[in-house]
């Protein structure tokens, strides 16, 4: 078993789901499907946050990274994916793995520190609404987006680099759609481990830490919440919150459980169905969840349709 430098220079087989063959073409026509809405309804979101005056918010500016986000991510990694099944290419090149590693990193890491933004956005909101305009100053919302995006692809660096070091052994084939930090790391053929704790607490930064900060700025939204005495005012805050809470829980459920756990304990059948939820369905759902829980994106949806029927 050689390393990486020499066994590895023709890149990887994919294996992705050719070992459920009778799932292929029915996973392929889902993911055809959840793929184009995605692209419809992120794309959806940019376009209101832009043309309606209402939707240029804080709010609404985050959201549009976050749409940008999901695009980027669910493309990475998807288009791929679809030729794996249609069963025309499973290879993928070393470098090629490398980039795509790096990518989808530093995507999950900038959205993970977008969301803690987007936590301090609905804090600010709910618990100082006096101070709000004051507070999120489009000059602060700029440096915010600019350090989740800095912050992201630091991270992502970190541990590509760190992955590159580990010498990597055996067959080239990785049991996966995509190249995936933990599928590499069953690769290693070496004793990694003070390498892999490094990676572990890089990762335990970028998701546990701001989870962290997301439960506490909630703690303190749900208390602020509690004091409003009419049910109008306390609707009306929850449907503020109750969207991103519902795209948090989502992103760092599926995230956590993959990302956090031990190599050993990594089983990459589960992994593989695991990184469906959150390669495809969460960036799916989140247009769905804030346009169906949020009245200012129904409503300038409605007004551009209207403007369209119009002007037909």
């Amino acid at each position: 078993m050689g390393s990486f430098n020499t066994s590895f220079g023709e890149g990887f087989i994919l294996v992705g789901f050719s070992d459920w063959p009778q799932l292929e073409l029915i996973l392929f026509v889902f993911i055809s499907i959840f793929y184009s809405l995605t692209l419809i309804g992120n794309t959806t979101i940019i376009a209101l946050s832009r043309l309606d005056p209402r939707l240029h918010t804080p709010m609404y500016f985050f959201l549009c990274h976050l749409s940008f986000l999901d695009l980027c991510y669910t493309t990475s990694t998807v288009p791929q994916l679809l030729i794996n099944l249609s069963r025309l290419d499973r290879t993928i090149t070393y470098g090629g793995c490398v980039a795509q590693l790096f990518i989808v990193l530093a995507l999950g890491s900038i959205e993970s520190m977008l969301l803690v933004v987007m936590a301090f956005d609905r804090y600010a909101a709910v618990c100082r609404p006096l101070h709000y305009t004051t507070i999120m100053h489009p000059l602060l919302c700029l440096t915010l987006a600019i350090a989740a995006w800095m912050g992201g692809l630091m991270n992502s660096l970190i541990q590509t680099s760190l992955m590159m070091a580990m010498p990597l052994c055996g067959l080239h084939y990785l049991n996966h759609f995509f190249c995936e930090m933990p599928v590499f790391l069953k690769l290693a053929c070496e004793d990694t481990e003070g390498t892999e704790a490094k990676m572990f607490v890089a990762r335990a930064i970028i998701l546990v830490f701001p989870a962290a900060l997301i439960v506490g700025s909630y703690a303190h939204i749900a208390q602020a919440v509690l004091r409003i005495k009419s049910m109008a005012g306390r609707r009306k805050a929850f449907g503020t919150c109750g969207s991103h809470l519902l795209v948090v829980s989502l992103f760092y459920g599926s995230t956590i459980y993959t990302y956090l756990q031990p190599t050993g304990s990594y089983s990459e059948s589960e992994g593989k169905f695991v990184a469906l939820f959150y390669t495809i369905i969460t960036p799916m759902l989140n247009p769905l969840i804030y346009t169906l829980r949020n009245k200012d994106v129904k409503g300038a949806l409605k007004k551009i349709a209207g403007r369209g029927r119009n002007s037909g």
